[in-house]
């Protein structure tokens, strides 16, 4: 009889279009929400933090709205915007708990955020959670459609990712790796075409190239801004606006816009913005193209870092943790490895994105929550792994200057700069003699005296190779 008792208290029953449904006593969620938890217990994966932040923002500005113009009691609408700033503050995200796989609408996230803001509303007029006297459709819901507004959110939560995120985490590195090209510009090593060996080059050009690569990187991700700050809402169900009250799109992303400090706008297309996702699909393949860029650069320094005595062994890694568990002493480029592993996961996130950008069946995009999970997750990990590289590894990196200059003397290709003078077949002869001998360019030429040797140790000048050093910027060192 107890065990009876304890749960009917552990449960309340709720009513949808559908029928009953027992939903957890305690949960903030509703009835929708619990046959969305039964249908798709997929993954495990929630929607994105940012997601539920934009989500409270959105229904917090549409609550003022209502409220300005009539159409929402006072009272509930200050209970309504308490609950739904709560929400973007991250104080209900448990109540979130809807897997990633799910409605391709996103339309289950869109009223769990209803009926969790519905319902802390209700507690915070002192009434009944499940009961509907704050109701998550004709109050929080009200002038808006599940199709506008994921879009809508997706667009904010990935243009805050970007902003507060990754775009400083890529400033930063660009800064520590210009800063090492500054470092190393004196830095003479060989360089590698095919991974063979090819003429010489300066550690800093290496590194102002890498520094280069997030520069422009930098630039292709703030070029995709303007498109993710055109929001869908006001679009409500196909594009059309049914239901939507006069201004109250233009006036909830202007205080979404004030509130984030972002240049949101509505979309100028509403129809491409419900039924495309192409601006997701560019920001996408913007970050997959930083992501090429990071492992090209990570790959680079982990190679120039190998050895420490068998391997190429030009730069000196910081030394961060035990690397083997059989091999005493072994250390591995671990913050490399990491980065490499973000960039792959960036990659197949692309794909799954690109998948979803071609799922616009008519008027809507049916696969629009995976799309979010994908695209947040490529911004936060690309700048977690950035903010690490730099921290870990790029501000510690060092110079084995007397390897980079031994490798640099031995280089058969350092005949490169005597071929004009002597001719490119002579000098091919004389790369593959020293080559079978085991001997140097430079002595090989010297013993023929194949030319005077002042201009002989002029023309085999390692430094005199790279050209002129790095220019340096607004005059910092």
């Amino acid at each position: 009889m107890q065990e009876t008792v304890m749960k009917k208290k552990e449960f309340r029953t709720e009513t949808d279009s559908m029928g009953e449904v027992r939903v957890p006593a305690q949960a903030y969620w509703g009835g929708q929400t619990q046959r969305a938890i039964e249908n798709f217990p997929i993954s495990g994966i929630p929607m994105p933090r940012r997601m539920i932040r934009a989500l409270g923002l959105v229904k917090k500005a549409a609550a003022e709205f209502n409220r300005d113009r009539g159409e929402l009691d006072a009272k509930i609408a200050g209970a309504v915007v308490q609950a739904a700033q709560e929400v973007a503050d991250g104080a209900l995200d448990e109540e979130f708990p809807l897997d990633i796989f799910q409605t391709g609408s996103g339309t289950s996230s869109n009223m769990n955020a209803n009926e969790v803001i519905a319902n802390r509303a209700a507690e915070i007029l002192g009434l009944p959670r499940g009961a509907k006297k704050v109701h998550p459709n004709d109050h929080i819901n009200k002038g808006q459609s599940s199709n506008d507004v994921i879009p809508t959110v997706i667009h904010i939560a990935a243009l805050e990712g970007i902003e507060h995120d990754l775009t400083p985490a890529l400033v930063r590195l660009g800064e520590a790796l210009l800063n090492k090209a500054r470092e190393f510009d004196d830095i003479v090593k060989i360089g590698r075409t095919h991974l063979m060996d090819a003429v010489p080059v300066r550690l800093g050009q290496e590194f102002s190239g890498y520094a280069a690569q997030i520069e422009q990187g930098l630039a292709r991700v703030s070029d995709c801004r303007q498109r993710l700050a055109e929001l869908a809402l006001g679009g409500t169900a196909v594009g059309t606006g049914l239901n939507s009250p006069k201004g109250m799109p233009e006036a909830v992303i202007a205080q979404v816009a004030k509130e984030t400090g972002l240049p949101f706008r509505q979309a100028d297309n509403l129809f491409e913005a419900l039924a495309a996702k192409d601006s997701v699909v560019e920001v996408s393949g913007t970050l997959k193209t930083l992501a090429c860029s990071l492992f090209k650069i990570a790959n680079d320094i982990r190679y120039l870092g190998s050895g420490p005595r068998c391997g190429i062994g030009e730069l000196l890694l910081p030394e961060l943790q035990p690397g083997s568990s059989i091999m005493p002493g072994k250390v591995n480029p671990v913050m490399p490895e990491m980065v490499r592993m973000v960039c792959a996961q960036v990659i197949g996130n692309d794909a799954a994105i690109g998948v979803g950008g071609i799922s616009g069946d008519f008027e809507l995009n049916v696969m629009m929550p995976v799309m979010a999970h994908n695209l947040m997750q490529s911004i936060e990990i690309l700048a977690q792994a950035c903010n690490a590289f730099r921290e870990r590894c790029i501000e510690g990196l060092q110079v084995n200057r007397e390897r980079a200059e031994e490798i640099v003397e031995q280089s058969l290709m350092m005949v490169t700069s005597l071929a004009p003078r002597i001719g490119y077949d002579a000098a091919s002869k004389l790369a593959q003699e020293a080559y079978r001998s085991g001997r140097t360019i430079r002595e090989l030429a010297l013993e023929r005296e194949l030319l005077p040797e002042k201009e002989l140790n002029e023309l085999l000048d390692p430094k005199a190779m790279t050209g002129l050093p790095l220019k340096r910027k607004s005059g910092k060192k």
